[in-house]
């Protein structure tokens, strides 16, 4: 791992103290908005909110394949605690890349393995993606998921 990799985590992440607790923030934050168009908006802000991810590591070596969009990820950390940078050259794509890091990012691998992504499912995100970005919200999770595995074994 590069220096500039592990100088990527002055994370934002964790906000909440626990995975169920973040998913439960989503949760309530998505449940005040009445239609999909406010939904995306809200999404596409909290996309700006994504920490900058310094353009060395826009590399092909971590790229996100599976996304339509450009998406780099890098990791960083150990089994007792996990960091994930990313970035995305899509607005809507970097708004679920920080829902999938608030839930995951800074956790243990533990935490990261026990917690399946159920925000997806109680916002309603799953019925309003294009097959694309779902795939791509699939290929960010198995990623995270692997990461996770990889660094507990």
């Amino acid at each position: 791992m590069t220096a500039q990799e592990q100088n990527v985590n002055d994370s934002a992440f964790p906000l909440e103290s626990t995975p169920a607790e973040a998913q439960s923030a989503i949760a309530e934050e998505f449940a005040f908005f009445g239609d999909w168009s406010e939904r995306y908006q809200y999404l596409i802000d909290l996309g700006r909110k994504l920490p900058p991810m310094p353009d060395e590591l826009k590399t092909e070596q971590h790229r996100l394949l599976g996304c339509q969009s450009m998406v780099w990820i890098v990791p960083s950390g150990d089994a007792s605690r996990l960091d994930f940078a990313a970035a995305s050259d899509s607005a809507i794509v970097s708004g679920l890349i920080y829902l999938a890091l608030r839930v995951y990012s800074g956790r243990s691998a533990a935490q990261i393995l026990a917690t399946d992504p159920d925000y997806i499912a109680s916002i309603g995100l799953a019925k309003h993606l294009s097959p694309t970005r779902s795939n791509g919200l699939a290929a960010l999770l198995a990623f995270i998921r692997e990461t996770a595995q990889r660094v507990s074994s």
